[in-house]
């Protein structure tokens, strides 16, 4: 597989995360709970940051939330949690982190939304106060535009003036050129009053796949800025995994993005950090980064008329979530490792060659019998009750003899 050339950008640190090109692609996610809600806060973040999630971002809304951070970030950091935290800005941003400079210090960047600072002339001012706030204490600003909360006097501005050539664009694309246009005229505002190109970080999201496509590549070659991709209001369940997946994947390809986060519709009884995993599995199926060895499994057949591997398959994914854990403590590269577990001899054996160790299993009208390949060459058949148990102990040798310490 050929690798992905990332679009370069100069580096920002936030926090203890470094963005940009020469860094891997950051994951990040956002809180349901009302910051105010410490517990239900300071809990529903370590989940996400247990999941995987390097920078957690929250809603400061109100002055409830604004005085509830620093007690938060505090908790968070005597448990050892270092994990960045952002705070999220509209409407008020200006006057909370002007009223509370214990929170302005602790939040390690700022989420600013142009289209939510304010109207007429209040809107350079608000803005401006958030970022001399930020510039003050150091800290990073993600200049976040979304199409839902697109500033509409800009909107109107650039319509009119559309409507006056003589061969007028479609409204959509002025809807993007506005979309990039309020990002970097932000960006421009901030650097003018101060603020260092490697403290800015630019998005400019929207709801449609297409659109969103569309607007980010746009804005990538208009600037150079380390750019936060997203789907917003992505949907839930198999739509929103769906759509996240396919419109961060063709930007990324492209090398476009350099932190993502998927924004997923909860589901009952589903966890927050499912955001967190869909945007690691992503990033692993892209070959962009590994975060646990791989499973490649085959969907069924006629051919396989048992469900066995259906199950094995199912067993060895929670065996690595389990394991995981302990193996990357002593086995550093265990996430690069390709197993396989096949139903029947189609694509069985070729698979389980192609892996670092696999299994194939009979089909219909096989042999009940189960060869396992260990780096492309049979090395020894299964059979009987106990398959499963002689499979993950001999990928527990596996793993021990060709990663642990020599």
């Amino acid at each position: 597989m050929e690798l992905i050339k990332r679009r370069k950008t100069p580096t920002v640190t936030v926090g203890n995360i470094s963005l940009g090109s020469p860094f891997p692609v950051v994951i990040q996610s956002m809180t349901d709970t009302a910051t105010a809600d410490i517990q239900a806060t300071f809990a529903q973040t370590v989940s996400l940051i247990e999941a995987g999630s390097e920078l957690v971002r929250w809603t400061v809304n109100d002055e409830k939330a604004a005085q509830s951070v620093p007690e938060i970030i505090t908790m968070l950091r005597a448990k050892g949690y270092q994990t960045p935290i952002v705070g999220d800005f509209h409407f008020n941003g200006h006057r909370l982190l002007a009223k509370y400079p214990k929170t302005a210090k602790a939040l390690d960047k700022y989420r600013i939304n142009p289209g939510n600072v304010g109207k007429g002339t209040l809107h350079d001012d608000n803005f401006a106060t958030i970022v001399k706030i930020a510039i003050e204490h150091d800290k990073a600003i993600r200049i976040g535009v979304n199409w839902g909360s697109l500033d509409q006097e800009l909107l109107t501005e650039m319509m009119d003036d559309n409507a006056k050539l003589k061969e007028p664009q479609d409204a959509k694309e002025v809807t993007y050129q506005a979309m990039i246009a309020s990002a970097l005229r932000s960006a421009q505002y901030a650097r003018k009053l101060g603020t260092k190109k490697e403290k800015i970080i630019l998005s400019v999201k929207m709801s449609i796949l297409q659109d969103m496509v569309n607007v980010y590549s746009k804005l990538a070659k208009e600037c150079d800025y380390v750019l936060h991709l997203g789907l917003t209001e992505a949907g839930g369940d198999v739509q929103g995994i769906s759509a996240s997946s396919a419109a961060l994947s063709i930007l990324l390809q492209q090398g476009i993005g350099d932190t993502i986060r998927v924004s997923l519709t909860p589901q009952p009884n589903v966890t927050r950090a499912r955001e967190v995993e869909v945007c690691k599995a992503i990033l692993q199926a892209m070959g962009l980064r590994y975060f646990a060895p791989s499973v490649t499994s085959c969907p069924g057949c006629g051919r396989t008329s048992s469900n066995f591997f259906q199950f094995l398959a199912k067993d060895i994914n929670e065996h690595i979530v389990r394991q995981m854990p302990h193996w990357k403590k002593e086995f550093p590269g265990v996430e690069k490792l390709k197993i396989a577990v096949m139903g029947c001899v189609v694509n069985g054996p070729g698979e389980s060659r192609h892996a670092d160790i696999g299994i194939s299993l009979p089909g219909a009208s096989e042999k009940p019998i189960a060869p396992v390949y260990i780096d492309g060459k049979e090395a020894v058949t299964l059979k009987g009750e106990k398959i499963k148990e002689e499979f993950i102990t001999i990928l527990e040798n596996y793993i021990e003899k060709r990663l642990g310490a020599k």
